[in-house]
């Protein structure tokens, strides 16, 4: 079975000016996705889709393909990463061979692990290749969400749980972009990686969910990094 990794890296960024190069603990941000895919053998190899020329440098020289730069059509605030996918996919297809799986590792999920990809790549497979996507359970619960109406709080969704324990409450899930991955056709017919019957992989750690989509979660994943370098240096220690 082959398995194509893409990672789709635009140059722009409003929240974080260069987020997808610049560097995370010391690496690129983009560098994490890159390594993380690396030693698994289904993947047949790891594709960036960039418009940035110091992007797709970056990504050459920690071993991506990166063949070409994104069209600039495909560069915009409104461009979608199916667009960019669906290129990607067309132009590897192509070129190179058929592949049975596209992998879409967005960068700015820079924890997940190889574990966790190799057991969706499994999921993948067990579920006759249809589309596996990563959720995490939801950090506020929409049962104890409020919204504001004309200078009042009214429930979000009128019920009565507002009193019920968080052990007691129904588990929700979200996507937490970490991994989607799905066969061409499926791409093709649906132009999205999780309309249909889609298959859920849980990531249950904090870490590996972090989606970096402003400075707060910037500094979040730095503080991550920072803790496991301690657990690190104490575990050496001992």
């Amino acid at each position: 079975m082959k398995i194509l990794a893409l990672i789709t890296a635009p140059s722009g960024s409003k929240r974080i000016p260069n987020k997808n190069r610049k560097k995370l603990y010391g690496k690129p941000l983009i560098n994490w996705s890159i390594d993380v895919a690396k030693n698994i053998d289904d993947i047949c190899d790891i594709l960036v889709s960039t418009d940035s020329p110091i992007i797709a440098e970056i990504a050459n020289n920690a071993g991506a393909l990166v063949p070409w730069l994104r069209p600039e059509e495909m560069a915009t605030d409104s461009s979608s990463s199916v667009d960019a996918s669906l290129h990607a996919l067309d132009w590897y297809q192509a070129e190179i061979g058929k592949v049975d799986g596209l992998l879409l590792l967005q960068p700015t999920s820079p924890f997940r692990t190889e574990e966790n990809i190799k057991k969706s790549i499994e999921l993948f497979f067990k579920h006759k290749m249809k589309s596996v996507v990563s959720f995490s359970t939801v950090s506020e619960h929409p049962l104890w969400c409020y919204k504001l109406e004309k200078g009042s709080m009214k429930p979000f969704i009128v019920n009565n749980h507002e009193h019920l324990q968080s052990q007691d409450l129904p588990p929700l899930y979200v996507l937490n972009g970490s991994i989607y991955l799905i066969t061409p056709n499926e791409l093709r017919k649906n132009k999205s990686f999780y309309k249909g019957n889609i298959i859920p992989y849980i990531i249950d750690s904090p870490m590996e969910s972090i989606d970096i989509d402003n400075q707060w979660d910037w500094e979040l994943a730095e503080m991550f990094c920072k803790k496991k370098e301690l657990e690190v240096d104490d575990h050496d220690q001992a």
